[in-house]
């Protein structure tokens, strides 16, 4: 058993290894074309929680985390039956933060409708970019339009914590389309946003297409622009700045005081950065 201690909360983590293609920069544990291993996987993932449930059973987890991969790759049945797992088997209060990542074009409004009747009350949309000509690049499946879309579905269905991933630094990305993306992104008014440099992984398409010299490299010093200019439009907004790529948006009730986590934080990614603890279950997660 894992007795509690003075770390703080808990969080637990699940991970669903299944995407619908790979993205041009991804060197993530994910996996597209593998449809048959649905189901048996999450019965897979429901074994591997039942064995470290004696363990974990004096923690209470404050979150829950189901991230990817690409988890609205399963079908709708399957991804409400990986949320039940944390309530039937650990200790996870009512007012938990239980938040599922979501790409854009593998959602709609039914899919997304049985994510927040499942218990999900927190989204992370992984839009990158609200230009077409980027999000072909990075090899996405979605359009600008699709991933606004998805957000105001997402909103409708009684989200009222939506995170949006962005990523700037990309090749032949101008300032000028960064700002375009992050002025409609802020038009929208997630709680959240995600701000992520590209880093270019070894063996991907894109550091193969840098290599061979289809793209530039990207330029570092108009990256740096970017971050700038992303702090002053976000601070410009509202938005609190609390770990280096995550904003959240201020409200009434945030403690004034500087060092204070804001309330909209990712409070399962807070978890992380405190060195509390956590549990991984599936292909690719690890606990501390």
């Amino acid at each position: 058993m894992i007795p509690r201690t003075s770390l703080g909360p808990a969080g637990l983590y699940l991970h669903i290894p299944f995407c619908g293609k790979k993205c041009a920069y991804c060197d993530f544990a994910s996996f597209p074309g593998l449809g048959s291993l649905y189901a048996p996987y999450v019965r897979a993932l429901r074994v591997e929680a039942e064995a470290s449930r004696e363990t974990w059973r004096d923690v209470e987890f404050a979150t829950a985390y189901v991230g990817g991969g690409t988890p609205t790759a399963l079908p709708a049945d399957l991804l409400a039956e990986v949320l039940r797992i944390p309530r039937d088997l650990y200790r996870l209060p009512e007012d938990a933060e239980v938040s599922v990542e979501a790409n854009p074009g593998t959602v709609d409004r039914a899919a997304l409708g049985a994510l927040r009747s499942a218990g999900a009350n927190r989204l992370s949309l992984g839009v990158q970019s609200l230009d077409d000509r980027e999000l072909a690049l990075l090899g996405r499946l979605h359009s600008a339009e699709e991933a606004v879309a998805s957000y105001h579905l997402a909103r409708r269905v009684g989200f009222a914590n939506i995170n949006l991933d962005l990523m700037f630094g990309l090749p032949r990305q101008r300032l000028a389309a960064w700002r375009a993306t992050l002025v409609r992104a802020l038009d929208l008014r997630p709680e959240h946003l995600s701000l992520y440099a590209l880093t270019v992984e070894e063996e991907t398409p894109l550091a193969g297409s840098i290599a061979c010299g289809d793209l530039p490299a990207p330029d570092e010093d108009l990256a740096a622009d970017m971050y700038d200019l992303a702090a002053g439009l976000l601070a410009e907004a509202g938005y609190a700045q609390y770990e280096i790529s995550n904003w959240a948006r201020r409200t009434p009730e945030d403690d004034p005081a500087p060092t204070a986590w804001p309330r909209l934080a990712c409070r399962h990614n807070v978890i992380y950065w405190r060195n509390g603890l956590y549990l991984g279950l599936g292909a690719a997660a690890y606990s501390y």
